[in-house]
């Protein structure tokens, strides 16, 4: 199992929470997936090892912004 926390702005209610999380739940390999608009992160576990780039792009397809961390 892999863990990735990802920032991410836009997200404003429980709404764009579940939004995010049915979104990312229907990429395979994803077994868990947390989301908090109030401290504007997401949590997703997968089974297997997905690049983390795909649940970006799938979180910035759906009108979220992921916040690049140097």
């Amino acid at each position: 199992m892999k863990e990735m926390k990802i920032k991410v702005n836009g997200m404003v209610c429980e709404g764009c929470e579940n939004r995010v999380k049915n979104a990312l739940s229907t990429i395979e390999g994803v077994t868990k997936v947390q989301a908090s608009h109030k401290e504007g992160i997401v949590i997703v576990t997968t089974s297997k090892d997905i690049q983390e780039n795909v649940i970006k792009e799938k979180i910035n397809d759906i009108g979220f912004e992921v916040i690049e961390e140097n």
